[in-house]
């Protein structure tokens, strides 16, 4: 199973001028290092969380259907399903009839659920299957929820503030508390 990123976000969940208001930052000359702590700080919680958090296309490689009727979709929230397909040892791609399954983007996971007995064999040994989908919670900032934002901007500035260099894995690396709180409902949790 993989996922790879197919078409990125317009824009970034919080703007460079939302962040240097929040900093306290005049002029430009830390422009670009700002920039580039948006667009780290999203992607990092992004791929903790397995969120999206501006409208977002993926598609999803499985080797083999899961056992049962559902399939885990590997980002959330999900708002389509662009195609699912198997394909055939030979590469050739049979689309599944949108009857065939019914999608359940807001779970927790989004899951794509079977509507017929069984699902479509594919040919293919490895990515066999492909799931393509748009995720993220809208095409806008404001559309983006205020405890994430709010997280985003508090990590820039923890980042912003203590530029030296780390290890990775040791507690300097940590995202600090009040950050990690704000993002817990956002958090899955496997029962």
């Amino acid at each position: 199973m993989a996922k790879q990123l197919t078409s990125a976000p317009a824009i970034e969940p919080v703007t460079l001028a939302e962040v240097k208001l929040y900093l306290r930052v005049d002029g430009t000359d830390e422009d670009v290092l700002i920039n580039s702590l948006i667009m780290t700080a999203r992607l990092a919680v992004e791929q903790v969380f397995d969120i999206a958090m501006i409208t977002q296309t993926w598609t999803y490689f499985l080797d083999k259907w899961p056992d049962g009727s559902t399939v885990k979709l590997p980002v959330r929230p999900v708002q389509s399903i662009n195609f699912a397909r198997v394909l055939s040892a030979a590469g050739v791609a049979t689309n599944l009839a949108a009857g065939d399954y019914v999608l359940e983007g807001r779970g927790l996971p989004a899951r794509l659920v079977r509507t017929g007995l069984t699902w479509p064999q594919q040919g293919r040994v490895a990515a066999g299957i492909e799931i393509s989908f748009i995720a993220g919670y809208g095409l806008a900032a404001s559309d983006v929820p205020p405890p994430i934002k709010q997280a985003l901007l508090m990590l820039i500035a923890h980042w912003y503030e203590h530029r030296d260099p780390i290890e990775f894995g040791s507690n300097a690396a940590n995202i600090p508390k009040p950050v990690s709180d704000l993002l817990s409902p956002f958090r899955l949790v496997n029962i």
